[in-house]
């Protein structure tokens, strides 16, 4: 009793008697209650006592429940003030915010270089209040960059305190659970007519995300750092494979072929989910990750050459998939087909493509009415009714294309701020790749990767919906440890210099 008051911060000479008496208290509640209660109660505290203990499990459980918003928003008619994603990082700042008055007080603020380029471009997002039609709708989304801040602070901090590995496997288990749900819905435990793929024979994936756009995008963004983990975990086995500490070595292999296999389940999600956006998004982070993996960039360059060769090998022989090939066929032409929709005719196979692009001029309206503030941060589907197209008139809650949606939104201020702070954390993760330790290296190669990811499929889409912001945030508080001191240093070098980038 008295070292899980001391690793819980109680004070260790609480009386026996002290203790009696709760222990008797329990017990009397848990007689007079319902058994269903009484269970219910215990397993809180249990729950509570196993958070003060280990705090980054408070991490690694939000990060788990935050994708299941949608389900619960659909499932559940009782409304809450907040979703499950947002208790459980409130949950997980309170238990770090106790974790650090009770057993970590010596510990030196957690410095992130990263908060610097957050704080970047989170500044250009603040004069589109000024002439918001909804300031609240603003707030809501500035909230969104709020929690990414924080989420900064607390994994840095926790990751510091030799807890980075654990929160790394939180966010890829998170997603592989997704992936898992995603794999059995595709083979048939959908059941929704609308999610018909490969000429009826299978369902596109969502998971419990309601829809596949954001279920790919989870995909997507967290497949790179999978194999990352799995590119560092084998790094670190083969350097030390000589090393006398046998078992340590054994489970760096075992851990690089438990993250092959998560990689290898991801990849399959990110197929049954038929995204196309997410498909692009991942193309451009392999090619940006085998790029930057081996030490000589010109090796790199070598490894893309073969790549690009046989992807376009078994794109010209017929190699891929029928169905597969067709859709990324349609991607392309739909990437190329940019017109003005207005007068376009309208049938079921071009519906989906044309309803993009006629949010994506509605977005560009918005920006030539108010170039330089927008129509204000969050605003898109407020105003939307004053710019939607004839034939248009619904709001799909953004623009899908969050650079003309930010643009829409923000303005040039905004805008700018945003590609500003994203130029400095990808500078900055590339900076980093110095490190010598091969785990963290293969970390920041995956975060690389999804930066990468994030940036390209932005183009089609817009990710931080769904409680996928606070993956994001993690995951920049995963990169601020991974960095360490190296990425501070040249982004401080960059800064004297005025932004030479």
């Amino acid at each position: 009793m008295n070292e899980i008051a001391l690793r819980t911060g109680v004070h260790a000479t609480l009386p026996a008697w002290k203790w009696l008496a709760g222990a008797l208290v329990a017990g009397a509640l848990a007689a007079l209650l319902p058994l269903s209660v009484s269970v219910l109660l215990l397993a809180g505290a249990l729950a509570m006592v196993a958070l003060l203990v280990e705090p980054a499990l408070a991490v690694m459980a939000m990060l788990a429940v935050a994708p299941l918003k949608a389900l619960i928003e659909t499932e559940v008619s009782t409304a809450w003030p907040f979703d499950v994603g947002q208790a459980a990082l409130l949950v997980s700042a309170a238990v770090w915010g106790l974790w650090r008055i009770s057993r970590a007080q010596s510990r030196a603020w957690p410095r992130a270089w990263v908060l610097v380029p957050l704080l970047m471009l989170s500044v250009g997002f603040v004069p589109s209040l000024w002439n918001a039609a909804s300031v609240s709708a603003g707030m809501v989304e500035g909230a969104k960059w709020v929690a990414i801040v924080l989420l900064v602070v607390i994994v840095r901090d926790l990751a510091g305190a030799g807890r980075g590995e654990w929160i790394a496997f939180g966010v890829v288990w998170a997603a592989v659970l997704q992936a898992a749900l995603g794999i059995y819905q595709f083979y048939g435990g959908s059941g929704a007519a609308h999610l018909w793929i490969d000429e009826f024979r299978h369902f596109r994936a969502f998971g419990t995300f309601g829809q596949p756009n954001p279920f790919s995008a989870f995909m997507g963004l967290v497949l790179p750092l999978a194999l990352g983990l799995a590119w560092g975990y084998a790094g670190r086995a083969w350097r030390n494979r000589r090393d006398t500490n046998r078992s340590r070595v054994r489970l760096d292999r075992a851990l690089a072929l438990w993250y092959g296999g998560c990689s290898l389940l991801l990849l399959a999600g990110l197929i049954a989910s038929w995204g196309r956006g997410a498909w692009l998004g991942f193309g451009v982070a392999l090619i940006t990750m085998v790029f930057f993996a081996p030490p000589r960039q010109w090796l790199g360059a070598l490894l893309i050459a073969a790549l690009a060769v046989l992807a376009l090998g078994m794109w010209g022989s017929g190699l891929l998939p029928a169905a597969v090939q067709a859709r990324l066929d349609s991607a392309f032409a739909d990437l190329g087909g940019w017109h003005d929709v207005r007068g376009a005719p309208l049938n079921d196979a071009n519906y989906a493509t044309l309803e993009r692009l006629a949010h994506w001029q509605a977005a560009i309206a918005m920006a030539n009415a108010h170039p330089w503030t927008g129509v204000g941060l969050g605003n898109y589907e407020v105003v939307y009714a004053d710019y939607a197209l004839p034939r248009w008139p619904l709001a799909l809650g953004h623009a899908h294309n969050d650079y003309l949606n930010i643009l829409a939104e923000t303005g040039l201020l905004g805008m700018s701020g945003y590609m500003l702070g994203w130029a400095l954390i990808v500078r900055g993760t590339i900076r980093a790749l110095r490190q010598t330790d091969p785990l963290k290296r293969g970390i920041l190669i995956g975060l690389l990767g999804t930066w990468a990811h994030f940036l390209a499929h932005s183009l089609v889409d817009k990710l931080t919906v769904n409680n996928l912001f606070l993956h994001l945030g993690v995951m920049l508080g995963l990169l601020a440890w991974a960095s360490d001191d190296a990425a501070r240093a040249s982004l401080r070098d960059n800064v004297h210099a005025h932004g030479d980038f």
